[in-house]
């Protein structure tokens, strides 16, 4: 691995561990409650992440630049939850524009046993391709769409061999409750946990949360699980805990209500 895409990953993952905050949901939901102004939105965040997962639409116009935040830049979509599958997913950026934009790390979606399984592996190997010429890093994001179900040890760590095998440099895969630690042992690239989503309370972020971390996954990509919530701050410092200070779950409650 070159020096400068060592360098750009541990940006990403200081120590090997992190927290990357996505605000890429508008780029199939459409305005989301939380991200109608997305620069307001994690602007007292800001702190507790280690980097910014978004569109280069919402990068351009509403992230200050000098934020001081490395960029996760959401490189596919093209579907919406209106249309008939948000599986139909094409690349969306050059890698041109990824240059220009200086991000450090790119993110692709794999919708791994649907029809367009193969179309968005080849967007993942596309995009590989393409960035390993220029040191960045490519996050591979196993997305289910509506096939919650799915989300069981054995599928997602298939998701993840192979999201590995084309070359991704990180895996975003969802945690399961039964045998995640099979998923991780079966990846041989760091492997981050998406929020889904959004939580009934705060404790049942906080455990899946560590007990994920405990088997082997190297941080998290929690959004609406914290700027949704009724007290995004105390979320993200208590998250940030968890991921860099290893905090257990009843300390990470009570960084929440010393923080609320």
């Amino acid at each position: 691995m070159d020096w400068g895409m060592k360098n750009r990953l541990s940006v990403l993952m200081p120590q090997g561990r992190c927290f990357f905050m996505p605000i890429d949901h508008g780029y199939f939901l459409g305005p989301t409650r939380g991200l109608e102004k997305p620069g307001e939105t994690i602007r007292p965040l800001l702190p507790y992440f280690d980097a910014l997962f978004c569109t280069r639409g919402v990068l351009r116009a509403a992230i200050d630049p000098a934020q001081g935040k490395p960029i996760i830049l959401r490189v596919s979509g093209c579907t919406s939850t209106i249309g008939k599958d948000l599986a139909n997913e094409e690349l969306t950026t050059s890698i041109e524009d990824i240059i220009r934009l200086n991000v450090s790390a790119v993110g692709v979606s794999v919708f791994i046993g649907s029809e367009y399984e193969k179309q968005t592996l080849a967007n993942l190997a596309r995009m590989v391709n393409q960035c390993e010429d220029y040191g960045i890093p490519v996050m591979a994001v196993t997305a289910v769409g509506k096939e919650l179900d799915k989300r069981d040890a054995r599928y997602l760590g298939l998701c993840c061999r192979i999201c590995a095998e084309l070359g991704a440099k990180v895996v975003k895969t969802y945690w399961c409750d039964k045998d995640f630690e099979k998923v991780i042992q079966g990846c041989p690239v760091p492997v981050v946990m998406a929020g889904g989503p959004k939580c009934n309370s705060e404790l049942d972020v906080f455990e899946f949360v560590c007990d994920g971390m405990q088997k082997g996954a190297v941080g998290i990509n929690l959004g609406r699980n914290v700027w949704q919530h009724p007290h995004p701050i105390p979320m993200a410092r208590a998250l940030q805990a968890i991921v860099h200070e290893q905090a257990t779950v009843r300390e990470a409650q009570a960084i929440f209500n010393d923080t609320k």
